[in-house]
């Protein structure tokens, strides 16, 4: 029994690992390295991702080298998340007259994506067969990176991956907080967060950053905009499953608003909101309805403008309930609560005037957002602000075939995920879109969003963290 050697590189060292011919043999046309084989080759195939490490919206380029010419291979990405799921992509290539596979350059023939896709073993990731249903794939502790080996399989492998002896591996570090980027934890005046500060002297400008109504800390789009030279607070408004009871008026966002403004490396007049989903909604209404913060601009993903005037959040809660016979669901059961917000209510009160804004607002929608009516609301919004005279104010940023989970770039797509309402109530709800579209929308929205940002709130070139 001959030795074969596969050759990788993890963390820019080249390492080698040797396989027997027996361990490398897979049935049928996924033979791998032996000498009668297609792959009969006297160099080991070389695979290189650059770089290695790299935050989560930098593209990385992924090579195969010293393949035989003409040969199927099949390139793959795993990544076990921390809930302890796998998480695969893999796309099916020919190698060139060269021997070489460039994921920048080459055509996949099939898998989780088709086509000329550089990113796409990440942005088409998906639970590997057998996992449990309703997934969704995020970053809770951002101090560590996201960690996906990426590997070449001899063939066109469709399944068990990890059953198999690749050609060669590469493990790749995506991280959210670049390096020199501060974590610091707010508990402080009733508000629960954690800030994020940029690298460097400062002072920068800031960001109030809220996610929507799963509830809890989620620090990962800050830390991002941390480390693109934003200081930013990732808020927590309200724990999972609290909405129900969340009796938390302006005055909360307010305070966590001020502590953004207060600290000594933020230019107190250059600080924006941000929100997605029911922190959109809260985005919009602070820039109505304070009259103690004036935001510099607002970034509204999914989002609407109805809420109850006057109300706490929990009048929003109250709102879905009176709704909640308009819900439905699909051929998988998934709920489908666009319809909740459907038609938009010709009654000023049930709505944020919107007229009264007075700084920059970007909307950034999905048209297959299954959870929010958020194009519709849009068209509202525009008519209520042009009425006003306010309409150059307003940004509208709409996809076709995208969803209402519109995340940083080459997040997998969530087209229905699991999700527990108030009372602990557990659902699966459908977000909508589909991943081609979702995905190229979620790079194309991020890059606008940090140009909105920089167009706002920056008076120099925005940083470029270096991992």
């Amino acid at each position: 029994m001959s030795l074969m050697k596969c050759v990788s590189f993890t963390r820019g060292t080249l390492r080698s690992v040797y396989f027997t011919t027996r361990q490398l043999q897979v049935s049928g046309h996924h033979t791998c390295l032996r000498r009668s084989s297609t792959m009969s080759h006297t160099v080991p195939p070389i695979l290189s991702v650059a770089p290695s490490r790299a935050l989560v919206d930098e593209k990385f380029k992924v090579v195969v080298e010293n393949l035989p010419p003409g040969s199927p291979v099949t390139l793959h990405s795993l990544h076990h998340s921390e809930d302890k799921d796998y998480w695969e992509a893999y796309g099916h290539y020919i190698s060139d007259h060269r021997g070489t596979v460039s994921l920048a350059e080459d055509l996949s023939f099939g898998g989780t994506y088709t086509g000329k896709e550089a990113m796409g073993l990440l942005w088409s990731m998906r639970p590997v067969p057998g996992s449990r249903k309703g997934l969704r794939l995020r970053k809770m502790n951002i101090c560590s990176p996201l960690l996906v080996n990426i590997s070449v399989y001899s063939g066109h492998v469709v399944e068990g991956f990890r059953e198999q002896a690749p050609l060669a591996s590469s493990l790749t570090e995506r991280w959210y907080m670049g390096p020199g980027v501060q974590r610091i934890e707010i508990k402080e005046k009733g508000v629960r967060g954690t800030l994020f500060i940029p690298p460097g002297p400062g002072p920068f400008p800031g960001m109030l950053d809220m996610w929507g109504g799963g509830g809890g800390l989620l620090e990962y789009r800050s830390a991002l905009l941390a480390s693109r030279g934003y200081a930013s607070l990732a808020l927590e408004y309200f724990a999972a499953s609290e909405l129900k009871s969340a009796d938390i008026g302006l005055n909360y966002f307010e305070t966590a608003f001020n502590i953004v403004k207060d600290h000594p490396q933020v230019i107190p007049d250059k600080v924006g909101l941000f929100g997605l989903s029911l922190g959109s909604i809260v985005t919009i209404l602070l820039a109505v309805g304070s009259s103690v913060i004036k935001p510099r601009c607002c970034v509204c993903v999914s989002g609407n403008h109805i809420f109850p005037i006057g109300e706490a959040l929990r009048g929003f809660n109250q709102l879905l309930h009176s709704n909640a016979h308009k819900v439905c669901v699909d051929e998988n059961n998934h709920q489908i609560w666009r319809g909740m917000g459907l038609p938009i209510p010709d009654d000023p009160s049930l709505k944020v005037d919107v007229g009264r804004i007075n700084c920059p607002v970007l909307l950034v929608n999905g048209q297959d957002d299954q959870n929010i009516a958020t194009v519709e609301a849009a068209e509202d919004m525009a008519q209520i602000m042009r009425a006003a005279g306010k309409e150059h104010l307003l940004t509208r940023l709409e996809y076709p075939g995208t969803g209402h989970l519109i995340e940083p770039p080459y997040t997998p797509h969530f087209r229905a995920t699991n999700f527990i309402k108030d009372g602990n109530e557990k659902a699966v709800l459908l977000w909508g879109g589909q991943t081609k579209p979702h995905s190229d929308a979620q790079e194309d929205s991020w890059n606008k969003i940090l140009a909105f940002l920089q167009q706002h709130l920056y008076s120099r070139p925005t940083l470029k963290a270096k991992m």
